[in-house]
């Protein structure tokens, strides 16, 4: 069986259902991305008091719970929102929500890995077999690299900005979910800018800078006299967004009891000031924003189920700028730009050796850490870390774990140099024989494949990896 790829995937020594690896892929012509595909996949539950039930899916994201998934379960033992399978272009991707029971796979609890096509996923006391199928969904790309102040010309950020402009006709509130610095304010207001609400108010409430104690004046607004220091009356931020766009960012850190009030706001677009009794209708659209898992915030009980729903109408996911590297050298120019504009005159120029080094760094504050690192660049160009890399670590360092970033991208760091390291020492150990070094390491090939790739390792070593490889299979046929 033969599946068609684009050259970054393709591998000539597939077996018959080692495509189904393949979650998504990119169809490009001419050498640009044009569609993302993502493959259906079919969950079946084979235990429980779901037994028999089947959903066939082709999204990226696929929920299993309680209650708003994808696949619901009636199973009290299941969590409300449990697991999530996100499919990616190295596999699929099995995550739990921080749910009670757990989750697990071969009797193996799963917070967060890759599994296997035909794995069973047993959450509580149900048990559901996970099946990719053959056919897929195409996707289709926007067509320009920029879309109202937004830049990216990646296959994941033409997607998104392809969501964002279907999204952007409706009046469906829309959560964005993504980390600190990828450009989630900028999405909202492209939503904004392209929606028919364009020439009304953009109002951002930051919910991240708001003392606990204001919170509700600065939603709802109060009266005159309400309370101690209240001069006079001001509107909240329903009643400024009128006609236009409401932009929560940092939803996730609303505190409960206010969640509770934003719930019938959001639910009847109708507020009544602090200390008022008169009812004021509000032709709004909400848009919410966060850098939190609000999922695993609702199994955790600090972030209210149904303010969870409401919100994620429709959801849109940014990818962190390490998620798509060739964007850097758009977005370089785009800064460079910007600062001529600023400053006035001159010609910044940047280190000779700023774009290799930017590509190799992980860009944990994603696109705010590279604006600014692209103007400390232009203003100190001597500086030796060029105000984004961190100095060289000292020989036999490795296992030193960095503070300054969150502790995934930590955590990440030492499982790519552990994997590094070791694939390296196996593929020179067996002379770049991907078989031998599959069967020495007692994983598959596609594994060894996938690793390469994802560590961004030398492309001739993969190459000379790949030759190795069919002259091994081919030996082994003649025999």
């Amino acid at each position: 069986m033969s599946v068609v790829r684009s050259a970054s995937r393709e591998f000539k020594d597939v077996a018959d259902t080692s495509h189904l690896e393949t979650p998504t892929w990119v169809t490009s012509f001419q050498g640009l991305p044009r569609t993302v595909n993502v493959r259906r996949c079919r969950l079946e539950v084979v235990a429980g008091p779901d037994v028999g039930k089947v959903i066939e899916l082709a999204t990226p994201t696929i929920m299993i719970g309680r209650t708003g998934a994808d696949l619901n379960l009636t199973d009290p033992k299941v969590s409300g929102l449990h697991a999530e399978l996100r499919l990616q272009a190295d596999g699929y991707r099995l995550r739990d929500l921080g749910s009670t029971n757990g989750t697990h796979v071969r009797g193996v609890r799963v917070v967060d890995g890759f599994i296997a096509p035909g794995a069973t996923i047993q959450v509580g006391k149900s048990a559901i077999v996970f099946d990719p199928l053959d056919d897929s969904v195409s996707v289709p790309l926007w067509h320009e690299s920029r879309l109202h102040g937004l830049i990216g010309g990646s296959a994941p950020m033409r997607h998104l900005f392809d969501m964002l402009n279907r999204f952007a006709q409706s009046d469906a509130t829309v959560l964005i979910q993504g980390e600190t610095g990828a450009g989630k304010e900028g999405v909202a207001d492209a939503i904004h800018q392209c929606s028919p609400r364009r020439d009304g108010p953009f109002v951002v409430l930051d919910c991240s800078a708001i003392p606990e104690q204001l919170f509700e004046d600065q939603i709802f607004g109060h009266e005159q006299g309400a309370f101690t220091g209240a001069g006079r009356a001001t509107m909240g931020v329903f009643e400024a967004a009128h006609g236009g766009t409401l932009f929560l960012d940092e939803i996730g850190e609303l505190p409960l009891d206010v969640q509770s009030k934003l719930l019938r706001a959001v639910e009847t677009r109708k507020v009544r000031r602090i200390g008022s009794t008169k009812v004021i209708a509000s032709d709004v659209r909400i848009i919410a924003a966060t850098n939190r898992d609000l999922a695993t915030e609702v199994n955790r009980g600090t972030f209210r189920s149904d303010l969870f729903y409401r919100l994620s109408v429709a959801k849109l996911s940014v990818p962190s700028l390490r998620e798509r590297r060739e964007d850097i050298p758009l977005l370089v120019e785009h800064f460079l730009r910007q600062l001529v504009a600023t400053h006035g005159g001159g010609d910044p120029r940047l280190p000779e050796d700023f774009m290799a080094r930017a590509q190799r760094h992980s860009w944990p504050g994603n696109v705010r850490e590279l604006r600014n690192a692209v103007e400390r660049a232009c203003l100190l160009p001597n500086h030796p870390t060029l105000g984004f890399e961190a100095p060289p670590k000292k020989e036999g360092s490795f296992g030193d774990v960095d503070i300054d970033v969150p502790f995934k991208i930590a955590k990440q760091k030492l499982v790519d140099e552990f994997d590094r390291r070791y694939l390296e020492q196996l593929l020179e150990a067996h002379d770049n024989n991907i078989s031998a070094a599959a069967r020495a390491a007692g994983i598959e090939r596609m594994s060894i494949y996938k690793m390469i790739r994802r560590l961004g390792l030398d492309k001739d070593a993969e190459s000379k990896a790949t030759a190795t490889d069919e002259d091994d299979e081919d030996n082994t046929d003649h025999k």
